[in-house]
């Protein structure tokens, strides 16, 4: 597919044609990763931190990547896996203590990853446009992968699921060590790279390019529908 080949990777110049995705639809779930109010919303959360720090200018990209592209895109994936009775999963940062102890020592440390967002905060909760309906698993976690420290893959294994559809922010970080988790523990995964975000494109790219064909695959909205589709 087009964007597999986009992505085709130094390691993936040589190897001729790429197989093809296959996967039962029966056994294939999204997870959604940390589409959440603190990240997402432009008057709210990390965007007014940037907004009084004076660096606004630089994330209006993301944002506007987020807004036209990536949010758009996660509910049209969503809504056609809701439609087909398909599983559906979210991964949010939330810590269960109020003060955040229960935090693991990079989300406390000083920096980027210092994130202290309570689970019942409104910080923590995902989007209005990607909410979690009744009987939708959420799993809370207080690193970047969805897989440490949680019982997610055993969730997975427990709904015999073997194919991830993984969406999400940001693409180099919590999406990208998700998606080396699921894959090393023996699950199939594509990332949809339209529905993920990095702070730049450069980042995005980059990731994106390194996980192709080793991690997951990496596909499209459209083409991921398709994909499923075939399998229907």
């Amino acid at each position: 597919m087009e964007t597999r080949e986009q992505y085709r990777s130094f390691y993936y110049e040589t190897a001729g044609a790429l197989p093809e995705v296959v996967l039962d639809p029966r056994r294939t779930a999204l997870l959604i990763v940390d589409m959440q109010n603190e990240f997402v919303l432009r008057d709210f959360g990390e965007a007014l931190e940037f907004k009084a720090n004076g660096e606004w200018e630089r994330w209006i990209p993301f944002h506007d990547r987020l807004d036209d592209i990536v949010i758009p895109n996660n509910v049209k994936l969503l809504k056609f896996f809701r439609d087909h009775e398909m599983a559906v999963t979210f991964g949010r940062i939330a810590c269960l203590r109020e003060d955040g102890e229960d935090r693991s020592p990079v989300q406390k440390s000083e920096g980027w990853n210092n994130m202290l967002m309570p689970v019942n905060g409104f910080a923590a909760q995902m989007i209005d446009e990607l909410a979690p309906l009744e009987n939708e698993i959420i799993v809370n976690k207080t690193t970047d992968s969805v897989t440490t420290g949680t019982n997610y893959l055993t969730l997975l294994r427990f709904m015999g699921i073997e194919t991830v559809v993984v969406t999400g922010i940001v693409t180099d970080q919590c999406v990208a060590s998700t998606v080396r988790g699921l894959a090393d523990d023996g699950f199939k995964v594509i990332c949809v790279e339209d529905c993920c975000a990095a702070g730049s494109m450069e980042l995005h790219n980059a990731e994106l390019k390194i996980m192709n064909s080793i991690y997951c695959e990496v596909m499209s909205a459209d083409e991921t529908i398709d994909t499923i589709k075939k399998y229907l």
